[in-house]
């Protein structure tokens, strides 16, 4: 008999323990079990039935319980997250595509306050570009800046990529347009001229950490990239476009070294040096790295004020007709990128990740200039910025939509390399949506029914002692 100071036995109401509770407790009928143990034992198993009974009252509860059990794993046994809930987690998940989205139509709505109003040169232009490196600076370790500059095959590759297949796929799409009348000689030009353009310094190093791809040879290969841009950017375009221009080698090495290579090795002799800072710094990483986000969205925003604040050259038509184009070869240019990578570098997500972006993204800050130097003084130098102007916010949509799943194809990779520790990083783990639902998994099931077996038959000893 059970003894009379065991606690009684309460209702349980929560979902999980009482899937665990229904599949440790077999589901029989008090007769039957009468039938099939000792009559010495049925005082003994009428209090069991009726503890029984204050979890289950029926067979048909019973079912209805496991099929709920079993629906917990994809949210049919929970409720479903108000409007109010889902929309707030898209925000959250998509956060920095829509602020783009936002600052976008301010700088339309009006454009001084972006191109004057802000001191965008210095607040931009420097501040903004400087705090960026600064971060990767403190938060990188040198030995990954070793590794990364040691990975010749990986940057020669990224290089080639950019410089040689874009332009290339470019060039011979936007001729066959041209020749279908479909595309005027004068966007075509601009097509070909943004795609000789070098890497993105800012958008490709914050998409890939955002992503959570290998930082250090997204920050190497952006410098070097517009370093070789300076040379090989005008040479393309000679080549493919057949015009020529000069631009200033030394003005732009001098910013690319003060912009780029100093707030880096800033943070390196900080993190060497001062650890109760770097301390603290980790302690508030998280925010540290929201504002980089944001300060790449009011690059974004005073590119935008000035583009908008000048008079327009360009017909909707046109401008229609390229963000049709451009998103076309991005997505192309993207795509072969990705599984060129994928059957190089197979084992690197990392790698993989980064490459996704820096094979594809061109520059604005280095891409303007040099288009106004390359074409000064030609009557169509506006209709050549209009490519540009628009890849640049396109390729910034398309990543920030990918960031997401190239985080859980990262945390995938690593689970299929055997590298599970590394899963636990914040850079491997993926968005947290509000409202989700509570998930049983089968094993989860399983476990707690061979846990509740054990647990009966160790009590069946006990009552035969």
């Amino acid at each position: 008999m059970i003894s009379s100071d065991s606690s009684p036995v309460e209702p349980i109401n929560d979902p999980e323990s009482l899937c665990r509770t229904t599949s440790a407790t077999p589901i029989t009928d008090s007769s039957s079990t009468a039938a099939k143990k000792d009559g010495k034992q049925n005082d003994q198993h009428h209090d069991v039935e009726q503890a029984e009974n204050s979890i289950v009252t029926d067979d048909d509860t019973n079912t209805s319980d496991v099929k709920d059990c079993k629906n917990v794993e994809v949210g049919e046994g929970e409720e479903k997250p108000s409007f109010k809930k889902r929309l707030l987690a898209f925000c959250h998940t998509y956060e920095f595509l829509l602020l783009i989205l936002i600052v976008i139509c301010l700088a339309r709505a009006y454009p001084p306050l972006g191109a004057e109003y802000v001191a965008p040169q210095i607040t931009a232009s420097w501040c903004a570009v400087m705090f960026i490196f600064l971060y990767s600076g403190l938060g990188l370790k040198t030995n990954d800046f070793a590794k990364a500059f040691q990975r010749v095959d990986v940057n020669a590759f990224v290089q080639m990529f950019n410089f040689g297949f874009v332009s290339a796929v470019v060039f011979a799409g936007t001729r066959v347009l041209e020749a279908a009348n479909i595309l005027s000689t004068e966007l075509s030009d601009g097509m070909v001229i943004a795609s000789c353009l070098p890497m993105s310094i800012n958008m490709v190093h914050v998409l890939t950490d955002a992503a959570g791809g290998d930082d250090p040879l997204a920050v190497i290969n952006a410098a070097a990239g517009n370093m070789i841009g300076v040379f090989l950017s005008p040479v393309l375009i000679l080549g493919y476009v057949g015009v020529t221009g000069d631009t200033q080698v030394t003005d732009v090495f001098y910013e690319l070294t003060l912009k780029v290579l100093l707030p880096v090795v800033v943070g390196q002799i900080v993190q060497k040096t001062m650890p109760k800072f770097i301390a603290l710094f980790n302690k508030y990483k998280e925010y540290v790295k929201k504002a980089q986000e944001y300060a790449l969205v009011f690059i974004v925003y005073t590119v935008f004020c000035k583009t908008f604040s000048k008079d327009a050259v360009s017909s909707f038509g046109e401008i229609f007709l390229m963000i049709a184009f451009v998103f076309l070869f991005l997505i192309f240019v993207m795509t072969v990128a990705w599984f060129t990578m994928r059957l190089l570098f197979r084992d690197y997500p990392e790698i993989r990740i980064m490459g996704l972006f820096g094979c594809t993204h061109k520059t604005v800050a280095l891409g303007i200039p040099l288009i106004s130097a390359v074409y000064e003084g030609s009557p169509n130098v506006g209709t050549y910025r209009l490519p540009l102007l628009i890849w640049y916010p396109m390729q910034l949509i398309v990543g920030s939509l990918l960031v997401e799943r190239l985080r859980k194809f990262k945390k995938d990779e690593l689970i299929r390399l055997g590298r599970v520790e590394e899963c636990e990083s914040p850079s491997c783990s993926t968005g947290k949506e509000m409202g989700d639902s509570v998930a049983v998994t089968a094993s989860d099931l399983e476990s707690a029914n061979i846990t509740g077996h054990s647990n009966e038959s160790e009590d069946g000893k006990d009552e035969s002692t």
